[in-house]
């Protein structure tokens, strides 16, 4: 299996990047939002690390996945699961809904297929 560095080293600076917000910041615009953006685009990054060949919807199937964990969210799949003190659990699925954090994984999906986009195009010009 061949390792896609570049990917590798983005997810790795993201996964940095969330540590920081989840341990520093108490705002009410980078932690909440921004994480949520960045996280969508680590998970992707991750993905593409190990993946050999493009993943065509990626983005998309991401943008499912995080409404599907948000849509749990909703219906308490935490409390139901009787997780809620396992923070652990209860920070990778959540606790509390959003239909913010939902526009902040749509606007992640664009970015993701905008700057992939912009990738195949230096590609073909090069």
């Amino acid at each position: 299996m061949k390792i896609k560095v570049g990917y590798l080293l983005t997810s790795l600076a993201l996964l940095f990047t969330e540590i920081i917000i989840a341990l520093f910041v108490n705002d009410e615009i980078v932690r909440p939002y921004v994480g949520d953006i960045l996280v969508v685009i680590l998970i992707y990054t991750l993905i593409r690390s190990f993946s050999k060949t493009k993943i065509m919807y990626l983005p998309l199937f991401l943008l499912a996945f995080a409404c599907t964990v948000e849509l749990s969210q909703y219906y308490g799949l935490v409390n139901f699961l009787d997780m809620q003190d396992n923070i652990f659990v209860a920070t990778i699925l959540g606790t509390s809904y959003s239909l913010v954090d939902i526009l902040c994984y749509f606007i992640a999906m664009i970015l993701l297929l905008v700057c992939e986009k912009i990738n195949v195009s230096k590609a073909i010009t090069s």
